[in-house]
């Protein structure tokens, strides 16, 4: 049996939600291990989009996300982090989804985020090539992408200058009382948070959890013929719905030039395998809305699998039941919007402090069978 070792927070998980906590924890002078069997932003975090977006369906999301968002401002000028500051352009087909962009862009603004209602015209003069007969939409300027492996990456390398370890290709056979077992027979020591999202069940079987397939599609370079990430207003009837399947129109102009198209939802698909039917929806949809995608080169199609909740809320923690064992995981299509706010709640909560955000919301004992 290998010796010991101690800290003061093992992070299970280097995805985006994972590495966030140990750079938040790390920061703080806490002595961290972080356990990851794959690649650093591996998973989900790979198959992200990477948009920081403010979603406003859910009171809770809407603290969690502007809180969070705030957070991310400090990684404005970081070159790893790839931030574009592209804004957010919701858009409206119709009149009643004109009516719907007002009432959000009301409860945004109430929230203190910059949201504005555009009329027709003003739609066109921002992204000519959408296509014609829309009746306006909703600006959001000051929300960003950025690229999500590669910020998980920076952050886990900031921690470990800080003196965290890092236990790289070595996974979590199971939690012991007081610590974590590896697989090749090392034990650590200390509180542990699980941040491994869909194979979250695995460590922590009586917190549910689904898995939810999603392809992405890049483009070759056509820098400016998309300027704003691009969504439909009833992106959120997709996200938060239950069907089985689901698209929507999800747009995103990448620093690079190149375009990224999503979305896909579907919770019956376990298999990683692009579904050539899937992906045609999709496209389908994001043509209804910019034409002149049809005549793109896509570049790679790939897949991801998002961890979703029975509520939609991620699981942020204690573990029911359980003593210095927390979780972190089930952010959905959130989950690098939320990153930063989500690890200043759990370091708050693992440190016995009142969190900035009321935690209630997201507390893991809610849904514990």
């Amino acid at each position: 049996m290998n010796a010991t070792a101690t800290f003061d927070l093992i992070v299970i998980g280097a995805g985006i939600i994972g590495a966030s906590c140990a750079d938040a924890a790390s920061a703080e002078g806490m002595r961290v291990a972080i356990v990851e069997p794959g690649p650093i932003g591996g998973g989900a975090t790979a198959a992200a989009m990477g948009h920081l977006v403010a979603m406003d369906d859910d009171p809770a999301e809407l603290a969690l996300a502007r809180y969070s968002l705030h957070h991310w401002e400090a990684f404005a000028e970081l070159k790893e982090a790839e931030f574009s500051r592209c804004g957010t352009l919701w858009v409206a087909r119709n009149d009643d989804e004109l009516s719907a962009a007002s009432a959000r862009a009301t409860r945004l603004q109430a929230a203190g985020i910059d949201a504005r209602l555009v009329d027709a015209a003003t739609l066109y003069a921002l992204e000519p090539a959408l296509a014609p007969g829309f009746a306006g939409g909703m600006l959001v300027p000051q929300e960003a992408v950025v690229y999500p492996p590669r910020i998980a990456n920076y952050l886990v390398r900031r921690a470990v200058a800080r003196g965290a370890r890092l236990y790289a290709g070595q996974r979590v056979r199971a939690l012991l009382s007081g610590g974590a077992l590896l697989d090749d027979a090392t034990r650590l020591s200390g509180p542990v948070l699980v941040a491994t999202g869909v194979a979250v069940t695995s460590l922590l079987p009586m917190l549910p959890m689904r898995e939810r397939k999603g392809h992405l599609v890049i483009t070759d370079r056509y820098p400016g013929l998309v300027r704003h990430q691009l969504l439909e207003l009833g992106y959120a009837d997709s996200a938060h719905g239950d069907a089985d399947s689901s698209v929507a129109f999800n747009v995103q102009p990448r620093p690079t030039g190149q375009i990224l198209i999503g979305s896909s939802r579907e919770f019956s698909a376990t298999d990683a395998a692009v579904s050539p039917s899937m992906v045609q929806r999709m496209l389908a949809r994001s043509f209804a809305f910019v034409p002149a995608l049809q005549s793109l080169q896509a570049l790679r199609i790939w897949t991801g699998f998002r961890p979703t909740t029975p509520d939609g809320r991620p699981y942020l923690g204690a573990v029911p039941g359980a003593v210095d064992q927390w979780v972190a995981a089930g952010h959905e299509g959130l989950g690098v919007t939320t990153a930063l706010g989500s690890a200043r709640l759990m370091i708050d909560l693992i440190q016995g402090r009142q969190p900035a955000i009321d935690p209630m919301p997201y507390a893991p004992q809610r849904m514990a069978a």
